[in-house]
């Protein structure tokens, strides 16, 4: 605690990295507590306990989080390509660190899975159930995506005000609802949708949201619309997507999905002080420094560690509820939260496996310096 808190930089913003924590929990969370895979017949299917639970969709309320990791990567990116050109560093060269700090952590997911698809339909596994436990892994990475997209077009949007591409989105929704446009059309909010709280990190990173009133002012106005456009307008209320459900808020992103993201990232800046306070003790800031540092292996390899708990849990003789049951009753909820832990030990393995990758040692000394400032 003490190495991690003496080569702290003292300008840090702590609140920036906690809130990336906070992100990264949230979809961990999310994505065991919802994600079911149920087996039935020799045969393996992804399930969702908001599908014969709906009145649960609040809780994906708390842990959809996506908007905090982008409003967050905005802030750090905009953050260091500045950083970047004030020491003279060129943005081709810029983007390829950036690159790389994405992009090697997900060669290793890919190949491992990639193996284990082979050798799992070579012994005569169901091809429907490999697709089902690849599409679980690999699904997340849309994410890493758009991610980099944005990353790659910073200096082109960094200015760029968040209420453009809110409109778009509400433009793409009037298309796909409202005029029977066809559905493709929803896929220019994947990145027009994610945009709105890059924007906003972006102004963050220029110290436009130091005030106390444009957090409130996003926290209640992006609820209440959100609250408006589920009562009044037809849009589902859990904000991740639902096996079986006419409309997803996330595949693509829809107005409800961008202004919910609004209110997570008002709720975000009002948290900013109270935040920096609890994290000026070291212990609790030694906890989330080393969260920080192992985020993509983390988001990367979750949804394994889930997996494989679910085929240990196979060597039983019977099903076990919150493991391979459907997901419809209370009682299945309360055993999915008993498995948490299980859940978080395999995540520890495939961290002690993986997070070397998560490493890059930058090409020189410049650029070292530019990410160090950036807070990256």
């Amino acid at each position: 605690m003490r190495k991690v808190e003496g080569t702290t930089p003292a300008g840090r913003d702590r609140a920036v990295d906690a809130l990336r924590a906070l992100a990264i929990g949230g979809v961990v969370l999310g994505h065991w507590l919802v994600s079911a895979l149920v087996v039935e017949s020799g045969s393996v299917r992804v399930a969702s306990p908001l599908r014969d639970m709906p009145y649960l969709a609040p809780v994906s309320w708390v842990l959809q989080t996506m908007a905090l990791f982008f409003l967050v990567g905005g802030q750090v990116t905009a953050r260091s390509h500045a950083s970047a050109r004030a020491c003279g560093v060129g943005y081709v060269r810029w983007l390829r660190v950036r690159m790389a700090r994405l992009l090697r952590p997900v060669t290793a997911v890919v190949a491992v899975w990639s193996a284990v698809a082979v050798v799992m339909l070579a012994l005569g596994a169901d091809l429907k159930s490999v697709q089902a436990l690849a599409k679980l892994v690999w699904s997340p990475l849309w994410f890493l995506l758009v991610y980099a997209g944005l990353t790659a077009v910073t200096p082109l949007v960094a200015r760029l005000h968040p209420a453009w591409p809110l409109a778009v989105v509400a433009l793409v929704d009037l298309v796909r609802f409202g005029w029977g446009g066809p559905e493709w059309v929803g896929w220019v909010n994947l990145a027009a949708g994610w945009l709105v709280p890059y924007c906003l990190g972006a102004a963050w990173a220029r110290d436009r949201l130091n005030e106390r009133t444009t957090g409130w002012a996003l926290l209640t106005c992006g609820a209440g619309v959100a609250a408006l456009l589920i009562m009044w307008a037809g849009y589902p209320a859990s904000m991740v997507g639902v096996p079986g459900a006419h409309i997803s808020n996330q595949s693509p992103p829809t107005l409800v999905a961008a202004v919910f993201g609004l209110a997570q990232c008002g709720a975000a800046l009002l948290l900013r002080d109270p935040l920096r306070r609890v994290l000026a003790r070291p212990t609790v800031w030694a906890f989330v420094a080393l969260a920080n540092l192992s985020a993509m292996t983390i988001f990367l390899w979750h949804q394994t560690a889930m997996i494989a708990v679910t085929t240990l849990g196979l060597l039983a003789d019977r099903p076990l509820i919150g493991l391979h049951t459907v997901p419809d009753e209370p009682s299945w909820v309360l055993a999915r939260l008993a498995w948490l832990p299980a859940f978080a030990l395999a995540l520890a393995v495939c961290w002690g496996a993986f997070h070397a990758y998560e490493r890059v040692r930058p090409p020189a000394p410049r650029v070292q310096a530019e990410e160090a400032q950036a807070q990256s």
